[in-house]
């Protein structure tokens, strides 16, 4: 039987190759992608379907998780891998900081809308984090970021892979699904293009700064795989090695459970599932 994935920024980069492979392997891929000229060339690419949505508008991601219910009447794998850094601190339409909402709100909600489908799939949840959550510090009393120094972006990108991989856990604990989060390693693509710090890595590198996206995509392409993954649900992977390196807050069961109460309650929907 055809197994159903969806990928989430897969446009470009890390997510791109994974679709590539992916599809090679039999699947058929959902390729979900905000620049349409792009989500539509990766779609034909692999055989799979376009999906458009701006994970900056959260009634962008409901209505993507209604067509992708639509569509598919078995979901085997979520991927949520979309996501970024921006250099300014901006907030959305939905009144929220930008990456807050791409990094976590927004694959929570679709993963949430998403979950029914999944259970009765039997199926796997796989979020793209960061070795970056060792700098980052969550606050729920300041998720949107406004009582601290903002210093580019960096430190609230850090703290959105911390959530990341705290939604992965406390979604493994809450519901029995295989959910894994990864660090890909130090990817060369398009992501931090607007902060002044990457920028300069890159050009005293010459471009040679961090792996290729194909090396990064190898963790997603497991994880995302039909292999059995041997490791406890919930893991965090550093590459293609479980018990990545994180921060004591990213191993905090209490500070989990507290964030998906908050992050329920900031997109609307009930705690329980």
């Amino acid at each position: 039987m055809t197994r159903t994935v969806i990928i989430t920024g897969a446009s470009s980069g890390i997510g791109k190759e994974a679709a590539l492979a992916l599809a090679s392997g039999g699947a058929d891929v959902a390729v979900v992608g905000r620049n349409a000229e792009r989500t539509r060339a990766v779609a034909d690419q692999v055989g799979g379907t376009a999906f458009l949505a701006d994970f900056d508008r959260l009634d962008d991601v409901r209505s993507l998780a209604d067509r992708l219910l639509d569509r598919y009447p078995t979901i085997d794998v979520l991927a949520n891998n979309a996501g970024g850094l921006v250099s300014d601190h901006e907030l959305t339409s939905d009144g929220h900081e930008r990456i807050l909402q791409s990094n976590h709100l927004a694959p929570f909600l679709l993963t949430r809308l998403l979950l029914p489908r999944l259970q009765e799939s039997g199926g796997r949840v796989v979020s793209t984090a960061s070795v970056a959550n060792m700098f980052g510090h969550v606050r729920l009393d300041d998720l949107n970021w406004t009582k601290r120094p903002w210093l580019g972006g960096w430190r609230q990108y850090g703290t959105s892979k911390i959530e990341t991989i705290l939604f992965v856990r406390e979604l493994a604990r809450r519901t029995g699904l295989e959910a894994f989060s990864f660090h890909p390693g130090i990817v060369k693509t398009g992501f931090g293009q607007t902060s002044p710090m990457w920028r300069m890595a890159n050009v005293l590198s010459n471009g040679n700064y961090g792996i290729s996206a194909k090396a990064g995509a190898l963790p997603l392409i497991q994880l995302a795989g039909p292999s059995t993954i041997g490791v406890p649900s919930g893991t965090y992977f550093d590459q293609l090695k479980p018990d990545g390196l994180r921060t004591r807050q990213a191993k905090d069961d209490l500070l989990a459970e507290a964030l998906w109460d908050r992050t329920s309650a900031i997109v609307g929907l009930p705690s329980e599932v």
